[in-house]
């Protein structure tokens, strides 16, 4: 994990301490090195700053920025190319010479050796930037699951970069406006999905994409050099499940050995179901040190399910780790929210993030999360119900779809909505207008609908195309549940998934690595036919199968839980002062951004002790934290 961040400035009003306060806001990132550099290309400034978290080769020769003393070329790269030995031998062929130990060389001479196409050739998680003096351009890429995160800013005379939001605040040159628009989104999903960011004139550049910035036309060019959809578009592979089994447990381990190499310690979060516990499994088959596991747990029983994960690393002789954390610790991580999270994130799944993390850094500097498994291999309860709810929609004629749906928007203008619930006509509009899986997921899974979020939002806003309109690029060899885990893929394991993963080990200092989530397993996956990975209303079938020829069944398989977290209690007593203060009167219409009536309503309401609605305060109440933080 390291931090990267810099500019070009054609106003030249940059310096070096800009740069240099620019990387020391994401510090933590990478505390071991930094570094910076600035060039002058005609009117333009452009500077390099790195914050070092040193995984591979730990020497100086591995220090960031770094020049290509033949061509000039000058990086900074954030993550890993697993894979880095095998091209270093490529190029060593093509006569190549290595002063380093690093795959950051190794991917600064793989561009110089095939340009931008050289991203083509990398395994891993990866966030670079690349200043190619002699073409006059800057480029940058983003790995195709975007496991590592990379914003820009650009208002037309100055662009920023950088892998998190704060370092732009340390710019005086940025302007740090809302965008509503984006803002919308965030009160629909609890994030906000790439490209959008929650500032104006800043985005998050989309996984598998390429930027390229030419310095004297000053033109921005984005290319996709990589999208899942393309896989799930290729005919399905014909071969037995048995034999799927097989060719998944060898991509798999293959994966998880290349994510091992490091020069540090590294270890696994366990929580003790399939996807966590066959990461463990495989890596710990194939090794005789004993593998680190890392496990949280809570001293409130109804919430603690530690004892899943030790009763794996038990049978798998793992060294486990466990710390069962009290409900004081969990409630002080939220006023540390806006700090990690530097846009709004309303997932409660952030504090035991945190606190799994506190654990893992006591003993090592790189730890693998089992994130994706329920994305690539469709193990959500919430894809069953939107392929439930597609069939029961779709065969509806389209007059009466569309009848039914203006005739809800004729109602909604002469109606009074609170917002204290699901408006339930409102939810069966959006399902009315979804035209595939992918769009029902959508309306399914919308913390508050268009017409409610209109209500309570004073500032006029519309609506931004997003990925959730994307299920129609696939081709018809997709069935409807995978175009819902199509486009899952593309928003909320981006977006809330990953960024919160990312933003967790980061802030305290430790590189996180996703081995479910190698291109190969999802390429893989997406050309399975749709019934190897949702069987008998199970998902996540051929994953399971590859655990159970592991793992006994009896220790994996038991009903999703996840990190579940009394935070809707906790904002009635613990939190409250903190509730109370995000929900003031005075501060909401300081504001000028939301119905000091609706909102207020709403949390009256829940103080009521109707718990049910704490979805809805929670998305507005890590807003109001991240505004007081960022905009104050």
């Amino acid at each position: 994990m390291c931090g990267l961040a810099g500019f070009i400035d054609f106003s030249r009003s940059s310096n070096e301490e800009i740069l240099g306060k620019m990387t020391r806001s994401i510090a933590h990132r990478g505390p071991d090195d930094d570094g910076a550099e600035i060039r002058q290309f005609g009117d333009a400034l452009v500077g390099l700053g790195f914050r070092r978290l040193s995984i591979i080769d730990l020497s100086p020769l591995g220090h960031q920025p770094m020049v290509n003393e033949t061509n000039g070329d000058i990086l900074v790269f954030n993550g890993e190319v697993y894979n880095y030995a095998e091209i270093r031998k490529e190029l060593e062929a093509l006569g190549h010479s290595f002063k380093s130990h690093s795959d950051t060389e190794v991917v600064l001479k793989s561009f110089q050796a095939w340009g931008s196409a050289c991203v083509h050739k990398f395994i891993g998680m990866f966030a670079i930037v690349i200043y190619n003096p002699s073409a006059n351009k800057v480029h940058i890429f983003r790995d195709r699951a975007g496991v590592k995160p990379l914003y820009y800013y650009w208002d037309g005379t100055l662009f920023l970069f950088a892998s998190e939001l704060k370092a732009f605040h340390q710019h005086p040159g940025f302007k740090k406006k809302i965008d509503f628009d984006s803002l919308r989104l965030y009160f629909h999903h609890g994030y906000i999905p790439a490209p959008y960011s929650i500032f104006k004139n800043t985005q998050k550049l989309s996984p598998g994409s390429h930027l390229e910035f030419n310095l004297r036309s000053r033109k921005i060019e984005l290319k996709s050099y990589w999208n899942i959809l393309d896989a799930f578009n290729k005919p399905k592979l014909k071969i037995s499940y048995e034999e799927a089994t097989d060719e998944l447990e060898k991509l798999l381990i293959s994966s998880f050995n290349y994510r091992m190499i490091a020069d540090v310690p590294v270890g696994v979060f366990l929580s003790g179901g399939y996807d966590s516990s066959g990461v463990t499994a495989l890596i710990q088959k194939n090794q005789t040190q004993k593998l680190k596991t890392f496990t949280i747990g809570f001293e409130n029983e109804l919430f603690n399910e530690s004892h899943f994960a030790k009763g794996v690393s038990n049978y798998l002789g793992t060294d486990h780790h466990e710390y069962l954390c009290s409900e004081k610790e969990a409630t002080e991580i939220i006023q540390d929210l806006p700090d990690v999270y530097d846009e709004p994130l309303a997932d409660g799944g952030a504090i035991p993030n945190i606190l799994v993390c506190k654990l893992a850094g006591k003993h090592v500097k790189v730890v693998l999360s089992a994130d994706g498994g329920d994305e690539v291999f469709a193990g959500y309860s919430k894809y069953f119900e939107a392929h439930k709810q597609i069939e029961r929609f779709i065969n509806l004629p389209d007059i009466v779809k569309r009848g039914g749906a203006k005739t809800i928007e004729f109602i909604n203008r002469f109606r009074t909505k609170s917002i204290h619930h699901v408006d339930r006509l409102s939810r069966v509009q959006s399902y009315l207008q979804a035209r595939d899986g992918a769009m029902m997921l959508n309306a399914l899974n919308q913390t508050f609908t268009e017409a409610e979020i209109s209500s309570f939002l004073k500032i006029k806003t519309k609506h931004l195309y997003s990925k959730f309109m994307n299920g129609h690029l696939l081709n018809k060899n997709n069935e409807e549940i995978d175009r819902v885990i199509a486009i899952d893929y593309q928003t909320y394991l981006v977006d809330d998934i990953l960024a919160k993963v990312d933003r967790a080990t980061s802030f305290l200092s430790l590189e996180g690595r996703e081995p479910l989530l190698d291109h190969r397993i999802a390429e893989f996956a997406a050309t399975l036919p749709a019934d190897y990975k949702m069987r008998n209303g199970v998902g996540k079938a051929i994953l399971r199968n590859v655990v159970h020829r592991h793992i006994p069944k009896e220790l994996v398989d038991r009903p999703k839980q996840g990190f579940g977290l009394p935070i809707s209690t906790w904002g009635l007593k613990e939190l409250k002062p903190l509730f109370d203060e995000a929900f003031d009167p005075a501060f909401l219409r300081r504001q000028k951004i939301f119905s000091v009536k609706k909102v207020r309503g709403l949390y009256e309401y829940y103080m009521a002790g109707n718990e049910h609605c704490f979805d809805r305060i929670y998305e507005i109440f890590v807003f109001q934290m991240w505004y007081k933080r960022w905009m104050e």
